[in-house]
């Protein structure tokens, strides 16, 4: 099916490169080298999703250009790049819209190609199918279901502890919230050593466990958004339990369901899970769209992922896992982990322990607390890459996260936004 058209004003050899990453996602790449070029394109064409244009040369041009996103009634978001030394002054004139973004060179054209797609889909733009001589297609097409709506459950696990999961589950968490202005429910399903309120300086929170013994006098039956607290991000934060001995009305298919339920509030449900393979763990492999499973360069970790691999396989949850490569910067090369592990990496998380302690500390995530250091860019680049695979059956087809990002190949996407 034809895509988005994209719009892209940057020197040559970034245009070849990028344009090639989106031709070969099936996007149209479309070159303009003047507003006037721009001008006549978006007069014929109702398709351009996203304009990528240069923040650093030429910003009388750029300004131009931008301001032709917005005549007429469009709304077309622009891909601003920029060096990073130019980020803080960046503002398009105090013309800037909530749907633009930045992207800060040196970069690479794949992790662009990521960054744009998720523009597109959160932008909902219409594709050439529904465009014919420049003109919108009448209303008349079924519309998309209820069921379609829902969010989408990621689950981020390992077997082994220590590996980062809570701080990937965190922080990517935040990411959605706040930079991709997207609806996100944070559920610590860890009632062991869970520690995603105390991480976010969330104290004393109401939990299921809690909410649940009332629920048997009072019988409110409450649901996950309404027992969620919210923390000062945006994020709804929800706590299994304060304590593992007090677990037993937690039956597994009732948190379960509990969570499907949650997809209708949420555009995203991001679960951290005890390294365990219990019957609660088991039963909420069934319902999630991805498994993002963190995995850091040593045996220990390799070995765990590995025996998770072999237990997908039983589970029949293989083609929904896909590794983030955390602490990356430690020597061992990606390709090295995914021959091994048998996994595709989704994305390379590199080594800032002392950043995200420290936002801990403070009750904040490093999103929120350290905005401009390197290893959120990873971060990002995470998020951008489940948007840019939300697809409702992906998980369950094989055609979107395995198929996107290795599906048994040998990938090594080991790029960052800069």
């Amino acid at each position: 099916m034809p895509r988005s058209a994209v719009a892209i004003a940057l020197p040559h050899a970034e245009l070849v490169a990028v344009s090639s990453q989106l031709t070969e996602a099936g996007y149209e790449a479309i070159e303009v080298k003047t507003a006037d070029e721009l001008e006549v394109l978006l007069s014929t064409r109702r398709d351009i999703g996203v304009a990528i244009l240069d923040g650093e040369n030429d910003f009388d041009r750029t300004i131009e250009m931008y301001g032709l996103l917005h005549d007429e009634g469009r709304n077309i978001p622009a891909l601003m790049v920029v060096a990073a030394r130019a980020l803080d002054r960046m503002g398009m004139a105090g013309r800037a819209r909530v749907s633009d973004e930045y992207f800060t060179r040196p970069y690479s054209a794949e992790s662009l190609r990521w960054r744009v797609e998720a523009m597109l889909i959160r932008a909902e733009v219409p594709t050439d199918d529904a465009v014919h001589g420049g003109m919108i297609e009448e209303p008349g097409a079924p519309e998309i279901s209820e069921e379609d709506r829902h969010g989408q459950i990621v689950i981020v696990f390992n077997p082994k502890g220590g590996v980062g999961k809570t701080t990937i589950a965190v922080n990517v968490a935040a990411m959605l919230q706040i930079r991709k202005s997207q609806r996100v429910l944070l559920v610590d399903c860890d009632t062991v050593t869970g520690h995603v309120a105390s991480s976010l300086g969330m104290e004393n929170v109401r939990t299921v466990a809690d909410a649940w013994t009332e629920d048997l006098t009072t019988g409110a039956g409450e649901t996950f958004a309404e027992i969620a607290a919210h923390h000062e991000s945006g994020i709804a934060v929800l706590v299994m339990a304060e304590s593992p001995l007090h677990t037993e009305i937690l039956e597994p298919k009732r948190v379960a369901e509990a969570i499907t339920v949650a997809r209708q509030a949420f555009d995203w449900v991001v679960v951290d899970m005890h390294p365990d393979y219990g019957p609660l763990n088991q039963v909420i492999f069934e319902r999630a769209d991805k498994i993002i499973v963190p995995v850091t360069p040593d045996v220990p970790a390799i070995r765990a992922a590995v025996q998770l691999r072999e237990v997908a396989v039983e589970l029949e949850i293989r083609d929904r896992l896909a590794m983030v490569v955390n602490r990356a910067n430690s020597g061992v090369s990606v390709a090295d982990m995914e021959r091994t592990v048998g996994m595709p990496a989704l994305a390379e998380v590199r080594s800032a322990g002392m950043l995200f302690v420290r936002a801990a500390n403070e009750g904040r995530s490093a999103v929120e607390r350290f905005p401009k250091e390197k290893v959120i860019d990873d971060i990002e680049l995470l998020a951008d890459r489940m948007i840019a695979t939300r697809d409702p059956g992906a998980a369950k087809t094989g055609s979107g996260f395995m198929g996107i990002f290795g599906g048994g190949r040998n990938t090594n996407p080991s790029v960052r936004a800069s």
